[in-house]
């Protein structure tokens, strides 16, 4: 087996049919099944089923795959030690970024990034926190920049902390919130919960929830246009919104929300990594 071979072999697991496996890989199907035969001749063993919804991994199969995520995993990381061994800040830095803040923030600080280091490609995987502290934990991202708090046992930078608060078009009161109409919209557990908790805190009945989206944005303007309340992180409202907003105090202190920057200590010896690491602190004057 080789690097296409354990590629093929990721997206067959992934699409689960022969033809859209080709298609996505632009090679012919009799090629691709030829290409399995040969797989499974080398290793003398069938690695998939064939059945009229696609195709099924044997244990055989299953293990083949695991193995290909492992191989692909090492010969990319071989590749960056490799290209970090030059002086020159260059190669491929892998990034794993929540979505909230990928879609407010990390464009500029991308921008400012490529400027000072323009040899550096950006690999970048966005989603919900709990997503992607599972990238950097299975180390397919050298770097994770996540929101709340979460279980990592290397380096945790803060790099800022801000409040969650009640949004809407018209000024309202607190305590008529179970009676007016709550939007609400996808996000990652650990926000969902901070929510119900400080909701449970103050009332005794359930929230009065009118709509579900999937975005953050489609929520916002929503709530812009008087359709109900919405509960957002502040780095998702700017001046322009004209929304009224309180924040949600927990006792007598406001509740806040981290955003972190994950790595591990040793993938400083990869001069991209170091780059951006200190790049961040110094956009965040984390040194001062």
């Amino acid at each position: 087996m080789n690097e296409k071979d354990w590629n093929l072999l990721l997206n067959l697991h992934e699409e689960g049919t022969i033809t859209k496996t080709a298609q996505k890989l632009y090679i012919s199907q009799p090629a691709l099944t030829y290409r399995i035969k040969q797989i499974e001749k080398e290793f003398d063993c069938q690695i998939i089923f064939r059945g009229s919804k696609g195709v099924v991994f044997t244990k055989e199969g299953e293990f083949l795959v695991k193995h290909s995520q492992k191989m692909i995993r090492e010969l990319s990381n071989t590749k960056d030690t490799l290209r970090n061994m030059k002086s020159e800040v260059q190669g491929s830095l892998r990034l794993g970024v929540s979505s909230n803040f990928a879609l407010y923030q990390l464009p500029l600080l991308l921008e400012g990034f490529l400027t000072k280091y323009p040899k550096v490609d950006i690999s970048l995987t966005t989603g919900w926190s709990s997503e992607v502290i599972k990238l950097i934990q299975s180390e397919e991202v050298h770097v994770a920049i996540l929101r709340g708090e979460q279980n990592w046992s290397g380096e945790q930078l803060v790099l800022n902390e801000e409040t969650l608060c009640i949004a809407s078009k018209n000024k309202i009161d607190l305590q008529s919130l179970p009676n007016l109409k709550l939007i609400r919209y996808r996000t990652d557990f650990g926000l969902k919960n901070t929510f119900d908790q400080w909701w449970h805190s103050i009332f005794d009945v359930p929230p009065n929830i009118s709509m579900e989206v999937d975005r953050i944005e489609t929520c916002k303007e929503l709530v812009k246009k008087g359709l109900g309340y919405a509960i957002f992180p502040s780095i998702s409202l700017k001046e322009e919104d004209n929304l009224h907003t309180i924040d949600l105090v927990q006792g007598n202190e406001r509740i806040l929300r981290k955003t972190q920057l994950l790595y591990r200590t040793e993938l400083l010896d990869l001069t991209v990594v170091d780059a951006f690491v200190g790049f961040i602190k110094d956009f965040y004057h984390l040194d001062q």
